[in-house]
């Protein structure tokens, strides 16, 4: 009962992640993502495990195709599993479980993939694509929530979105953003007033951890962590 966008930014070398679903904590259980390496989502029947093994597998250089393969086939129960990857070349691939009831898609585009299930149509996973790909021009943030929204606009899932996430690492062993929306109705509406909050602020937290004393005190700031 989720739908997501995963990709690499062409420009930056950044992977990034865009979820949601009408599940409680989507951001806790599905998305991964991990500097110069790559990103990997799973979905329906959500496996947690097979994230960081899927990340792994991109660390040992197996491409994402082979990483959606094996994760698919070793699985203890495939029929009900949806993953999607992408691999430090760009390259995209998906698995939609055949037991999986309800609409289940997977759209690939240039160095993004869309997966979905128990969507309310077929359009859905075609949507995300078209919009990421529509503004190359936008912050790699920007454009992981433009799919994310057209995903909601062109239907969503058959039941009401609960939770959201935006994932996304640079350079750092740590994500340059990870924000999420737990449990409320219209997620994605908070996540994208989170997200334009939160954006001038990311290089900050980065400049914290490696350059704590050029940053100044800003007076009564959530900044100031």
């Amino acid at each position: 009962m989720t739908f997501s966008i995963a990709a690499k930014d062409k420009k930056t070398g950044m992977f990034g992640i865009a979820i949601a679903t009408s599940a409680i904590a989507v951001g806790n259980r599905c998305p991964w993502v991990k500097a110069g390496v790559g990103a990997v989502t799973t979905q329906h029947r959500t496996d947690t495990r097979q994230g960081p093994v899927g990340l792994e597998l991109l660390s040992q250089g197996l491409s994402a195709p082979e990483v959606v393969r094996v994760l698919s086939q070793a699985n203890d129960d495939p029929g009900e599993r949806q993953f999607a990857a992408v691999d430090k070349e760009g390259r995209v691939a998906f698995f939609c479980g055949p037991a999986i009831p309800n609409i289940a898609t997977g759209t690939v585009g240039d160095a993004c993939v869309a997966t979905g299930n128990f969507l309310a149509n077929h359009n859905i996973t075609d949507s995300m694509i078209a919009e990421y790909e529509r503004a190359p021009e936008l912050e790699f943030g920007d454009r992981l929530m433009k799919a994310l929204d057209a995903g909601v606009k062109a239907g969503g899932e058959t039941k009401p979105v609960m939770s959201a996430a935006l994932l996304i690492a640079d350079q750092q062993s740590w994500p340059l953003v990870d924000l999420r929306i737990d449990f409320q109705e219209n997620p994605e509406v908070a996540l994208r007033a989170l997200w334009d909050f939160y954006k001038p602020h990311q290089q900050r937290f980065i400049d914290q951890v490696l350059r704590p004393s050029s940053l100044q005190l800003l007076t009564d700031s959530p900044m100031n962590v």
